[in-house]
């Protein structure tokens, strides 16, 4: 393993320490509204201080990107973290919710760790490398159509601005799909195509710390990710198109008759 990735694991893990002893009792957690459906505990916080004192013992002169505390330094080499990814569903024992972290080198992305606390799922990628689950190799699934995939998505919940979009590509994806899936961490379901368990993902507006590492993922199993015109542009738009080769090309033909200006 890269050490820059056993870093990273190293991090993930002390995140989801902090994260699994909270989870014994929710009811004690301090809870503070961000905004509209946009929720912060102290254990979001402490698990991101966690993984940022890990990754700058081992690398004091990277950057950060990091969803509670923002952007800190100026490096080639810049960390993205998710400390916390299905914040609603932990609040609620719903077990489902990771921990993300990527790492951008010039820009590109170099390593990738999402971790299940709940399943002890461990998925890594490095660039060229390959992805792997535990220690097993990943490959996103062979279904060759989407009336036979599995698909996953994430709601709008904070920002509606899109959500007539959405509503109509929701409409349009459920009869041509064997189901469609919503299960709350968006960087989980990315690890999830990557895995084979779901065929296919899309949603609008999601943030980078949610789908850095998510993405490199799918790359190093054989999948595919774009924006809804299957470009590049999904890191910072946050609209996201992902699956294996051919459920990603159906996806986008169901999908892109919906869009907005906003969204082309």
């Amino acid at each position: 393993m890269h050490p820059m990735l056993t870093t990273a694991v190293k991090a993930a893990r002390r995140a989801a320490g902090i994260i699994t002893r909270a989870s014994q009792d929710i009811d004690a957690l301090t809870v503070k509204h961000k905004s509209h459906n946009d929720y912060v505990s102290e254990v979001d916080r402490a698990a991101e201080q966690a993984i940022i004192d890990v990754l700058l013992e081992a690398y004091p002169s990277h950057a950060i990107l990091a969803e509670e505390s923002g952007a800190q330094g100026d490096s080639e080499y810049q960390w993205i973290i998710d400390p916390l990814d299905g914040t609603t569903n932990f609040l609620h024992g719903f077990p489902q919710y990771s921990v993300s972290i990527a790492l951008l080198h010039k820009g590109q992305l170099n390593q990738a760790v999402i971790y299940d606390p709940t399943r002890n799922d461990l998925f890594t990628a490095s660039r060229g490398a390959g992805a792997f689950l535990n220690d097993r190799r990943l490959r996103v699934s062979k279904r060759l159509k989407l009336a036979d995939a599995l698909i996953g998505t994430g709601f709008p919940y904070r920002d509606f601005t899109h959500l007539d979009a959405y509503m109509a590509m929701f409409r349009d994806m459920l009869p041509k799909c064997a189901g469609v899936r919503r299960p709350g961490s968006a960087a989980l379901d990315l690890a999830y195509v990557a895995a084979g368990r779901l065929d296919g993902f899309w949603e609008i507006g999601l943030n980078k710390w949610d789908i850095a590492a998510g993405c490199l993922l799918i790359q190093e199993a054989g999948g595919l990710v774009g924006d809804f015109n299957g470009d590049d542009g999904y890191i910072d738009s946050g609209n996201v198109v992902a699956g294996n080769p051919k459920v990603f090309a159906q996806l986008l033909q169901t999908l892109t008759p919906h869009l907005t200006p906003a969204l082309k």
